[in-house]
């Protein structure tokens, strides 16, 4: 969700006045939606589109009441089926962790977001650095891109355009309209008001649900952050289940993962030798939401999808591109290479890596324990988290790549051209006929090519080799991008 609570809508302007003392600017910073003078500031992705596929699982009232017809019972039970594990199983460190990506930067200037938070998927020394320059203001071209609340990638769309045509009810939300209000919570959030009676069918009968087809989800109490790891103030931390901004706006797609993906993976794009990793770590803050049961699966491949088609646009603009990321990266790499003390490569190859391991070692439904330990169990961990289980439907469909997805390959492999980008792109994608893949569309031309199945950390990581007649073969994927002749 891009506003968890209308005070967020107050916080652009504050943040904007913070984003200006930090980085010395004389004029206003406005956040970015007014912004202009890059074709990409209106020329913006078309999300309705990339997510056409969900219309084929749920049919909403059009009233945006959280009502609707369910049109895929098996997929659907399934989403229900994850988001009840991975919010009974995650750890109480794993709870934590998705209290912390759940904040935004308050309008008393406290907290945080989640450009700062995946901070560890550089690494342990790399993360804390990246912090260092993020707080301090020595990054400041690298925090106009990703900040959540000001950043002209990391808060460049909104999804609540999109909650409001699927309003799909979210996870913690009662099946059961008679059930009691829970303590604390806003009164326009009573379950008579707002429910999930529609998917009573749905879940009446399952394990994962009660008698009263209620989904088995426990509330994350709200906490304080003490550890001042990515601010010097103490923090508030709550999921804010009670609030009627969280709790009469639809599930389906995340605006935290949505705002996690664009700038996670930007920062992937602008350290593409840290890309697993760090895509791993993006992930994780996307996991978090069903940690949290305010989302399901489907929700973060959904913000997965935006998120890859915010970062594609704004590469895609040559004009943006020159003058923002390109200045950003060499800022970045600059600043951990002078602060570590030797090139990016040596430095992450000493680095502890990016770990997790968010359910106690326990494997979820369909999938493995997601433990991180390394850059090839992130890569894997993060592969998993494309599909979440859902078993694909149909035969194999050949390759289907959006429009311009190969912008995202320019900086892992910068020799190559982008048809050969875009090959690469293509060999590491992942089988079609996964919930809300649109390669079968696309191949009828009702479609863009498929969001869904792009694997950006095996694309990212591909070890590819230079035919003679020009063609590109990957020969593996896991390691750091490289390109061997044939």
């Amino acid at each position: 969700m891009n506003a968890p609570t209308a005070s967020r809508r107050g916080r652009l302007v504050r943040a904007a006045a913070v984003l200006v003392a930090t980085i010395g600017l004389s004029a206003t910073v406005l956040p970015p939606a007014w912004a202009g003078g890059y074709p990409s500031d209106e020329a913006k992705p078309n999300l309705a589109a990339a997510l056409a596929g969900y219309s084929s699982l749920w049919k909403s009232s059009g009233k945006n009441d959280g009502h609707g017809k369910v049109k895929n019972t098996t997929v659907l039970r399934w989403n229900d089926r994850v988001v009840s594990w991975v919010n009974q199983q995650a750890t109480p460190q794993q709870r934590f962790r998705a209290l912390q990506d759940a904040e935004y930067l308050a309008s008393d200037d406290r907290g945080y977001d989640q450009s700062l938070t995946i901070a560890d998927g550089l690494g342990e020394r790399l993360g804390a650095l990246y912090l260092q320059g993020r707080i301090t203001g020595e990054l400041p071209l690298t925090t106009e891109l990703l900040n959540n609340t000001t950043g002209t990638v990391g808060n460049y769309v909104s999804t609540g355009k999109l909650k409001s045509k699927f309003s799909y009810p979210r996870p913690f939300l009662r099946t059961d309209s008679k059930a009691a209000r829970a303590p604390g919570d806003s009164s326009s959030c009573k379950s008579s008001k707002v429910n999930a009676s529609s998917l009573a069918r749905l879940r009446r009968g399952q394990p994962w649900a009660d008698a009263k087809g209620n989904l088995r989800i426990t509330r994350v109490p709200a906490a304080v952050d003490v550890t001042k790891r990515y601010t010097d103030r103490t923090v508030k931390l709550s999921a804010e289940y009670g609030s009627s901004g969280l709790c009469r706006s639809g599930s389906f797609p995340s605006g935290h993962t949505t705002d996690a993906y664009s700038s996670g993976l930007m920062l992937a794009t602008m350290l593409p030798e840290l890309a697993p990793s760090i895509l791993a770590r993006t992930s994780e803050a996307a996991n978090n939401r069903l940690v949290l049961g305010v989302h399901y699966p489907l929700d973060v491949v959904g913000g997965r999808i935006n998120g890859q088609a915010v970062v594609t646009t704004r590469w895609a603009d040559k004009k943006f591109r020159n003058a923002k990321i390109l200045p950003a990266r060499e800022e970045l790499v600059n600043y951990l290479e002078s602060a570590c003390g030797a090139r990016l490569a040596v430095c992450a190859a000493s680095d502890q890596p990016y770990r997790n391991d968010p359910y106690a070692g326990a494997a979820a439904p369909g999938g493995t324990s997601q433990v991180v330990t390394s850059r090839a169990s992130a890569l894997a961990v993060y592969t998993e988290r494309l599909g979440y289980g859902f078993a694909p439907s149909g035969s194999a469909l050949e390759a289907s790549l959006p429009s311009k997805a190969e912008y995202l390959l320019l900086t892992a492999f910068p020799t190559l051209t982008m048809a050969q980008r875009r090959a690469v792109l293509a060999q590491t994608q992942t089988r079609s006929g996964h919930p809300l893949d649109t390669s079968k569309a696309h191949a009828k031309g009702k479609a863009p090519g498929s969001w869904q199945r792009l694997d950006l950390a095996a694309a990212m990581s591909a070890v590819v080799v230079l035919q003679p007649d020009g063609t590109v073969k990957v020969s593996s994927v896991g390691g750091a991008p490289t390109v061997l002749q044939g």
